[in-house]
């Protein structure tokens, strides 16, 4: 609903049919001829650069191969041998900056093989057959508990529960799927994907779902250590860090994150209210996806204001032109200052930075744009009261995913390492072979 001290946030701001215009997949699905002419493009390199590159190691040759011999499924399977969640990762991955870009093709003629599409090609075929390409092991008798359904979580579920043990998934949303349902934009997954990709990789058995529960305030790690025979965390990060600037908590200032997990879970995206004028603070994904987001809702004015120069934000470069690209303005070097107005925003002043080598300076000269909503993406932070050991503003871990917990593994966000979905899966994967190897003795 829109506050009358912000008349500026409104819904509705474009048709219908304009916003699910906006709103289609990002990369439509390869047409048959095209799966076969981008396979054709691989070398099949032996000791691939492009397996090196990808976090959960899939064999990329093979299942390309595998796709330009007419076997599609069995190159979902490869896929899926490594990373369960192959298909949301298709869609999400920063493939330009991973696989791709230490493709032969891409470093001899400046266009790779296009490994994410031929990759959700292949998994979207299997996924659509009845029933779970992969059986349980023999029941161990084994309880084990995952606290968080986000990629790092539901990779270990799944493979714990293909070891033969039960697991049961915690989590404090309804839903599972953690970032995948609630964090990302919505046409990088179009059509309830991520819901339905975690009921397919349930449905393995062995996993029971418990949502409405959160760590600290519904569970414990100490109760959980002493009820199942071991627990991992792969809670993401829920807290998100305050501008701590004048004006932060007036009325059309707010997090990005709620703004993208009330865009994902919308039925009728014309009833989501949006500024006019849109800024957000921040230069990683989440900044961009809800700059993005803002503009194909129909904002008239979007930037991203960011503290550093180009080089250092976090999104890559090519999700910086795909915000560019919808007319969203990027500025750099500049980090907020203010939020001005009379109860609601109506404007944010900026203070330019530099960077002199021992750290970001203000320079006192300052700008002021027009804002009437302000999303805060500045990064997320961690609360935990658990007594494991930490490193920084993280879950401090060793080997597989071993806290200082005898009893408790921890991957993904929630962990030293890149916050990136691939990377949370193999974390996820990994620490669920170790707990089995601990576990059998």
């Amino acid at each position: 609903m829109t506050s009358p001290s912000t008349p500026g946030i409104v819904p509705g701001r474009l048709p219908a049919d304009a916003i699910a215009e906006n709103f289609d997949d990002l990369h439509a699905p390869l047409a048959p001829h095209e799966v076969q002419v981008a396979a054709d493009r691989c070398y099949f390199c032996y000791d691939a650069p492009c397996v090196t590159a990808c976090p959960t190691e899939i064999d990329i040759p093979l299942f390309i191969r595998q796709i330009a011999t007419g076997t599609s499924e069995a190159a979902a399977r490869t896929i899926f041998n490594q990373n369960i969640l192959g298909g949301m990762c298709a869609r999400v991955c920063p493939t330009e900056t991973l696989c791709e870009e230490a493709c032969v093709r891409e470093l001899a003629e400046g266009k790779p093989v296009e490994i994410g599409r031929l990759q959700r090609h292949a998994t979207d075929m299997l996924m659509a057959r009845q029933g779970h390409p992969f059986t349980r092991a023999a029941p161990t008798g084994k309880r084990v508990a995952v606290v968080g359904a986000g990629p790092a979580g539901l990779s270990c579920a799944h493979r714990l529960a293909m070891k033969g043990h039960d697991v049961v998934l915690y989590d404090a949303k309804s839903k599972p799927g953690g970032l995948n349902e609630y964090g990302i934009a919505a046409y990088k997954s179009t059509d309830d994907f991520a819901a339905r990709e975690a009921e397919w990789l349930m449905g393995i058995g062995g996993i029971t779902y418990e949502g409405g529960m959160a760590l600290g305030a519904d569970l414990t790690i100490d109760a959980l250590s002493e009820s199942f025979d071991a627990v991992f965390l792969g809670v993401g990060l829920g807290g998100v860090n305050a501008l701590g600037v004048a004006g932060d908590d007036k009325d059309g200032v707010r997090d990005a994150v709620d703004f993208i997990a009330d865009l994902r879970q919308a039925k009728d995206l014309t009833t989501l209210p949006v500024g006019r004028n849109v800024v957000v603070i921040g230069g990683g994904m989440t900044a961009v996806d809800a700059a993005v987001q803002a503009k194909l809702l129909g904002a008239q004015n979007v930037t991203i204001a960011y503290r550093r120069t180009r080089t250092r934000m976090g999104a890559s470069r090519y999700e910086q032109d795909l915000a560019a690209s919808h007319g969203v303005q990027l500025l750099f070097d500049v980090q907020p200052v203010a939020v001005h107005g009379n109860g609601a925003a109506v404007e944010v002043e900026l203070e330019y930075t530099v960077d002199h080598g021992k750290g970001l300076e203000g320079t006192g000269e300052t700008i002021r744009i027009p804002a009437d909503q302000v999303f805060r993406a500045i990064g997320q932070s961690l609360t935990l009261d658990g007594g494991l050991e930490m490193d920084g503003r993280k879950i401090r871990v060793t080997d597989a995913g071993r806290t200082s917990h005898a009893k408790v593994w921890a991957g993904g966000d929630c962990t030293s390492g890149e916050d990136l979905t691939v990377v949370a899966v193999a974390e996820g994967r990994d620490a669920a072979e170790d707990i089995h190897k601990v576990l059998m003795g």
